[in-house]
């Protein structure tokens, strides 16, 4: 049996202050009575301060339904799940807004505001922050759009950049805050080689750098040795980590 295996069975207690995400027994469905469909079965997992962990497994397996109620994007139904010491299961609302504030979440379909531009996407997130000034919300968006590779595009709209451009964006607006956790879902499915190797290296940076860990789903092949361990799902089921 895995270490990984062996650490889910802890205390909770005691295993929630060490990882900043913990979780038990978590199931999900969509759905009820008739039309219900269980898509979380028992999920449990721990990540650890500084990790960087990818999330595989094929289409339909329920990695993105997990990643959205590590967020706070979805409501728990069963289990326990403690994130960044929130515990979701009986969070209030303010509470989650709290945790999200702390997230960094990059989403596959970028979900950008096309009629704004790259700088002022990535300043959006500041809303969440009100103690940073417009000024200093504006200056660091702009070295987070540098860092991306996108200061000649940081005034452009998004609606005329192109698809690897945009998700720089997304990246970008996901790190601008110094988030506690980076989620990302397929990150580099829009982007080259070249780019998306230049993007989740700069996710890995921040983990080692910062402490802060960065929990990934992803199809690509290409990006499997920048993880510190590969979590696999299957039909809603976690199977065994992979170092």
């Amino acid at each position: 049996m895995s270490h990984e295996r062996e650490s889910i069975t802890l205390d909770a207690g005691s295993a929630a202050v060490e990882s900043v995400i913990f979780g038990r027994n978590i199931c999900f469905s969509f759905g009820e009575e008739d039309l219900r469909k269980q898509i979380l079965f028992d999920v449990s997992l721990r990540i650890n301060p500084g990790e960087v962990v990818l999330l595989t497994g094929p289409s339909g397996s329920g990695k993105t339904t997990l990643l959205t109620l590590i967020a706070g994007l979805r409501k728990m139904q069963e289990g326990n799940l403690r994130v960044l010491g929130h515990d979701l299961e009986s969070a209030t609302t303010r509470g989650v807004l709290e945790l999200r504030r702390r997230i960094g979440f990059i989403f596959q379909a970028h979900n950008l505001l096309p009629f704004l531009s790259a700088r002022e996407n990535v300043s959006v997130m500041f809303d969440l922050h009100p103690d940073v000034s417009r000024a200093d919300a504006a200056q660091r968006s702009a070295e987070m759009l540098r860092e991306v590779g996108l200061e000649d595009r940081m005034d452009y709209a998004v609606s005329q950049l192109s698809g690897g451009q945009r998700q720089r964006v997304a990246v970008a607006r996901a790190l601008a805050c110094g988030p506690h956790l980076v989620l990302a879902d397929e990150p580099t499915s829009a982007l080259d080689g070249v780019t998306g190797r230049e993007v989740v290296t700069l996710l890995q940076r921040l983990a080692r750098e910062h402490h802060r860990p960065v929990l990934m789903v992803t199809h690509d092949p290409r990006i499997l040795d920048i993880a510190d361990r590969v979590l696999t799902m299957q039909d809603g089921r976690m199977e065994d980590s992979v170092r």
